[in-house]
């Protein structure tokens, strides 16, 4: 089984509020449909308190995401002899790596994977706005496409750590949209399907649970 995790987040004046789970929940579907496994409804809840400081952002928290996660595995897999998470948003990280763990240790083969690109920007930049334009481009305010913050991401960490994403980007964008395509959006996509199906098909959890 299959199972796409998102947020509900601010993503600039320009990307929808669940960018992150619509990009989990199409590469899901996707690697579920070119290897024949089942794909699960959206976990469209996270962690996301570092968004905290814009409107739409609603974040569960990483305490209660986790208990989320660990319930709705030992559940799954009563059925399921495996059970794959997608993560598409990186707030979600160490519940997923807490959770996952746990469900390990009580003899569930739980996984986990990240929905990211090597390279990539932050945040409803130049590659989360080219993965929409792609994957649903009646839904990317192109005329609202601003530059947000364009710094290195370990660069901003301490001043997110202290303030979150609005200390460092007035905007709520780290990145910039302009330079995005639906050509870029098709290409990144492509590239994070054969590298999640390639995950699946090894099937070799590192010692947090995540497919390597």
């Amino acid at each position: 089984l299959i199972v796409p995790v998102g947020s509900t987040e601010q993503h600039g004046p320009h990307l929808p509020l669940d960018t992150d789970t619509r990009i989990a929940v199409a590469l899901a579907h996707r690697v579920g449909a070119d290897l024949g496994h089942l794909t699960a409804p959206a976990i469209a809840y996270g962690a996301s308190g570092e968004h905290q400081g814009f409107p739409g952002t609603v974040s569960i928290g990483t305490a209660a995401l986790t208990a989320v996660l660990v319930e709705y595995g030992r559940s799954a897999c009563e059925w399921a002899s495996r059970l794959a998470f997608v993560n598409g948003h990186g707030g979600n990280t160490e519940a997923l790596r807490s959770a996952v763990r746990l469900l390990r240790t009580e003899g569930r083969d739980a996984v986990w994977i990240s929905a990211s690109t090597d390279g990539g920007d932050a945040h409803a930049g130049h590659t989360e706005t080219s993965l929409l334009l792609y994957l649903s481009p009646h839904l990317v305010l192109v005329e609202r496409f601003v530059a947000g913050n364009v710094e290195p991401l370990p660069e901003l960490m301490a001043r997110m750590r202290r303030g979150g994403v609005a200390a460092v980007s007035a905007s709520g964008v780290l990145g910039d949209p302009g330079t995005a395509t639906a050509a870029a959006g098709e290409q990144l996509f492509a590239g994070m399907v054969a590298d999640c199906a390639a995950r699946i098909l090894r099937w070799a959890p590192d010692g947090v649970g995540m497919l390597t």
